[in-house]
């Protein structure tokens, strides 16, 4: 068995409420082991047999669909992908944790649509950003709630969809799959 953590984006925030006891309950009724929570975010460890990760992202967001009435998607990582987050992410230990965060990506971005989001961004804030796999590193530097560079901003110059952690939380949650 594989140990995974599938990142939500919009769980518990916007109105999307859903338990974390009824998020746990949603994976066990699909057959995955040791389900756990971290932070009631929407951060879902649990063990499966070792797979694509695309496949069971697709199963979730049904899953999400069909018991909660809530669309979303779901970046599922495996323990080194989310290590990988951490020490592979530029910022890492040049900004403070909690401004420096991983941006995970639906999907692989292609150089020329990600050339496109840091000119568009160039002039509207002090945030740095790195092309990682399926995944941005961006250091918000003053904070990620007043930054003009938000989902939205990245999404429309990317076409994917993408939910982002702190290299904090990342950090506990790869010692808690460990």
């Amino acid at each position: 068995m594989t140990r995974y953590c599938a990142f939500f984006a919009s769980i518990n925030v916007g109105g999307n409420r859903i338990t974390m006891a009824d998020l746990r309950y949603a994976f066990e009724r699909e057959e995955f082991e040791n389900v756990e929570t971290v932070v009631a975010s929407g951060n879902v460890l649990f063990d499966f047999d070792d797979r694509p990760t695309e496949g069971l992202e697709d199963l979730f967001a049904h899953m999400m669909l069909e018991r909660f009435d809530l669309k979303t998607f779901a970046a599922v990582r495996n323990a080194d992908e989310v290590r990988a987050a951490v020490e592979d992410n530029p910022f890492t230990g040049i900004g403070q944790d909690h401004y420096v965060h991983t941006l995970f990506l639906e999907r692989e971005a292609e150089r020329a649509p990600f050339d496109k989001l840091v000119a568009d961004h160039a002039g509207r804030g002090p945030e740095k950003i790195a092309l990682g796999p399926r995944s941005l590193y961006i250091d918000y530097v003053d904070g990620a709630g007043a930054s003009k560079l938000t989902n939205a901003f990245i999404e429309r110059r990317l076409g994917c969809r993408g939910t982002a952690r702190n290299v904090r939380s990342l950090a506990r949650i790869h010692a808690k799959m460990a």
